[in-house]
């Protein structure tokens, strides 16, 4: 099931993003504590960003985040992968933008095949100067058709 979230799901958001995030990033685990997490999501992302959960039955598994034509984020529980989780969230976004973008990690291999059989391109890559992790990225669009 799928639904908008709350302040209330703010800690099952992040504890989802930290999950998924150490899972596909091995090489930056420990960047930032729970707590950071958790503060991540309560003051920056929850104010300024649509943020839509996925549901098995009580549990959330997986989280976007977007606002005004961006993803920020789009995270699935490394347990649900393969279920189509994120392309039920993606849409979520694509169906109230015409046009998104979004960064992901240049050595995220399984993101950009994920975004790319989406029907994004590839637009720009960096060499990670100007984010916190320091880590060459890639910025993808997709805009819809017609």
């Amino acid at each position: 099931m799928l639904r908008p979230l709350a302040l209330p799901d703010m800690g099952a958001a992040a504890e989802v993003h930290r999950l998924a995030f150490d899972q596909a990033m091995p090489w930056l685990v420990g960047l930032h504590t729970p707590d950071q997490d958790r503060w991540f999501y309560r003051e920056r992302v929850f104010p300024t960003c649509h943020v839509w959960g996925h549901f098995d039955g009580v549990e959330l598994g997986g989280i976007i985040a977007f606002r005004d034509g961006w993803i920020e984020q789009l995270y699935v529980r490394p347990d649900q992968h393969g279920r189509g989780i994120g392309t039920e969230l993606l849409n979520v976004a694509k169906g109230a933008n015409e046009r998104l973008e979004l960064w992901t990690f240049q050595r995220n291999a399984p993101a950009r095949r994920f975004y790319e059989a989406r029907g994004f391109t590839l637009a720009e890559q960096t060499d990670g100067a100007r984010n916190e992790e320091k880590e060459p990225d890639a910025r993808y669009v997709w805009a819809r058709a017609g």
